[in-house]
């Protein structure tokens, strides 16, 4: 049973700003300190050009994918195709499984990061922080809980803070930086060294993170208008773009800001960087738009997560009452209340960044490197001949793909193990509900 269109509206360009703003939330600036103090050589910039490469490879599979399974719910649906009746199954129970997990606890960690940066303008103690945090989840319940075309011209507005913001921080660093920035090895360094790749595998882990959200529209496959074409263009424009903006402003920010300085737990970073070159209000504003950006990728995280146990619903996969639509506005809004439910009791009572580690982790084995399986298996299957995409120099991205997410799934070490054993549980889980049907 395929699952229905949905309504599509989403255009190209509100197609790609849902992307950008889901790739771009208070990540980037978090993690910007973590990844300069891995690299005593200042070459950290490195570890976002691996980020890129990363996601643009990837990229191709989840374009192959969308433009031709536009449905609801992403990869539930491409594993449930690819991987034939009981395997399919199987591998679609297991996304919607860690996702009905993940996705409140990813959720949780994004409004907790918020409460936390917002601790630059307001000094909180940490009741205070989960009180923020947990209105924060309610707040983008609120905005989701309407027309999908309402939300579209709404992620075109949050896209275009998102831009304008980082290009303010581009423009300001280098229009007044001095600090050199190594992009090339100096004296003894090198890129041939175990020391580079280890500080490139431990970085790289927050890079890519900072990258993740650039297939989005996969999840929403259902509501964009000409997917065939308007899927992969949005997540290659939005990656491109992603890319462009992130290389420059960690280039931007560290010419003002010597990287010998810099600490992985100064996670004000580029607050204090526009208090460095305009005073102390810049930094106060920049502070207040970093939020805004926090805020809109929650929004677009949330959006692409309401539809997945919807898709597995409707499929006969997950409970039924996950399938129904709003009687009026059209929206799955079951799986929206329960999500953010969730991720409003998580905000509230748990510490998650060891948690979300080890479900990402997870989210490699059984989301990323899955697909990667997956596209050959339906080339082998059905052909390329009604493929909307095909990947580029098939297979040589999927087998890099594969590769690479196997070295991160290696850097992220116990979390590995942890993410694993999510995956089995989930596996008995699956076995056990089979067996109780089919009595």
């Amino acid at each position: 049973m395929s699952t229905p269109v949905i309504n599509r509206k989403i255009n190209l360009l509100q197609a790609t700003s849902i992307n950008m703003i889901d790739m771009v939330g208070i990540g980037p600036f978090i993690v910007m300190p973590m990844v300069v103090a891995q690299f005593q050589d200042g070459m950290f910039i490195w570890a976002w050009v691996f980020g890129a490469f990363t996601a643009l490879v990837d990229a191709m599979t989840w374009s192959e994918l969308g433009a031709k399974y536009p449905l609801a719910g992403g990869t539930y649906q491409f594993h449930r195709i690819a991987y034939g009746e009981k395997g399919g199954r199987l591998m679609s129970f297991l996304f919607v499984w860690q996702t009905i997990i993940q996705a409140p606890l990813v959720v949780a960690s994004a409004a907790i990061g918020f409460a936390q940066y917002l601790t630059f303008l307001v000094p909180m103690e940490v009741w205070q922080q989960k009180i923020v945090s947990g209105g924060l989840v309610m707040l983008v319940f609120i905005l989701l809980y309407r027309k999908i075309e309402t939300i579209g011209k709404i992620s075109v507005v949050m896209g275009s803070i998102v831009v304008a913001t980082i290009v303010w921080i581009i423009v300001s660093g280098l229009a007044t930086g001095h600090q050199p920035v190594h992009i090339l090895p100096q004296g003894s360094s090198s890129f041939f060294t175990l020391a580079f790749w280890a500080a490139i595998g431990n970085a790289s882990v927050k890079t890519v993170y900072a990258f993740l959200g650039y297939y989005n529209v996969c999840h929403l496959g259902g509501e964009i208008k000409n997917p065939g074409k308007n899927i992969p263009r949005s997540i290659f424009i939005s990656i491109l773009c992603i890319t462009t903006l992130y290389l420059l402003m960690n280039l931007s920010v560290m010419r003002v800001i010597p990287f010998q300085a810099v600490h992985a737990d100064d996670k004000f970073i580029v607050s204090s960087f526009m208090e460095l070159v305009y005073g102390h209000q810049a930094g106060v504003f920049i502070t207040v738009l970093i939020l805004c950006i926090a805020f809109t990728s929650l929004f677009a995280v949330v959006l692409g997560y309401s539809r997945v146990p919807y898709a597995a619903a409707v499929d006969g996969n997950f409970f039924k009452i996950f399938g129904r639509l709003h009687s009026e506005k059209q929206f799955p809004f079951i799986s929206l209340i329960v999500l953010c439910g969730l991720g409003f009791i998580f905000s509230m009572f748990f510490r998650l960044s060891d948690v979300i580690s080890s479900i990402l982790a997870m989210r490699i084995i059984v989301q990323f490197i899955s697909q990667g399986v997956g596209v050959v298996l339906l080339r082998k299957k059905y052909g390329t001949s009604q493929l909307p995409f095909k990947i580029w120099l098939y297979p040589i991205p999927v087998v890099i793909s594969i590769l690479v997410w196997l070295f991160l799934l290696v850097s992220t070490g116990w979390f590995a193990f942890w993410g694993s054993l999510f995956a089995v549980l989930g596996v008995v889980i699956f076995l056990l509900k089979d067996r109780i049907s089919t009595r």
